[in-house]
């Protein structure tokens, strides 16, 4: 059989790395989870004062590079907290939080299952500013956030979780993605 024949379905792919977290097919399902293709041209976006590297694809960049620059001319700076992952680096972020003792239920409240992340496309970014801390909810009270808010769109970024998202996701006012994507089912 060729190759194109033997081609997996994303969530049979994904199956494997669900079990190992004891994520059921069931629970994304219900909660009408998309599945997403890994990214597979990606390039630097920005390097952290740490010297981390954030990658997106290259339209993303082109647009986050314009977005952070636009922002900047009003006085107000943002960065990138994180970007492009992996399915696999998702695992293991779960991992540690069940191995922590969370339970899988909260843990799904802040982090997508492997496959299911906006994050795996290249086109996500959390973003930071100032002395907030990053993943907080408080980012929402920011100069940058009204920013984000009012002028995000123009570069082809949408918040992605809402307060009351339709997907079970805590209000995440950090996370944007570039282009609202047509993912899969």
């Amino acid at each position: 059989m060729s190759e194109c024949g033997m081609k997996r379905s994303l969530a049979e792919r994904y199956r494997d790395s669900w079990r190992d977290i004891g994520l059921s097919d069931q629970i994304v399902a219900d909660r009408n989870l998309s599945l997403f293709e890994e990214a597979k041209e990606l390039e630097i976006a920005e390097v952290a004062a740490s010297g981390q590297l954030f990658h997106l694809i290259p339209a993303a960049a082109d647009a986050w590079k314009a977005m952070k620059s636009a922002c900047s001319q009003e006085g107000i700076e943002i960065h990138i907290v994180s970007a492009y992952r992996s399915v696999d680096r998702q695992l293991e972020l779960i991992q540690r939080k069940l191995d922590s003792g969370q339970p899988l239920t909260d843990i799904l409240e802040v982090l997508a299952p492997p496959g299911c992340s906006e994050h795996h496309t290249g086109r996500a970014i959390d973003i930071g500013s100032g002395d907030v801390r990053p993943l907080e909810a408080e980012f929402e009270l920011t100069p940058a956030f009204t920013w984000l808010h009012d002028h995000a769109h123009q570069f082809g970024f949408n918040l992605s979780f809402p307060q009351g998202n339709e997907f079970g996701y805590v209000y995440e006012p950090w996370h944007w993605c570039f282009s609202k994507l047509r993912p899969s089912r």
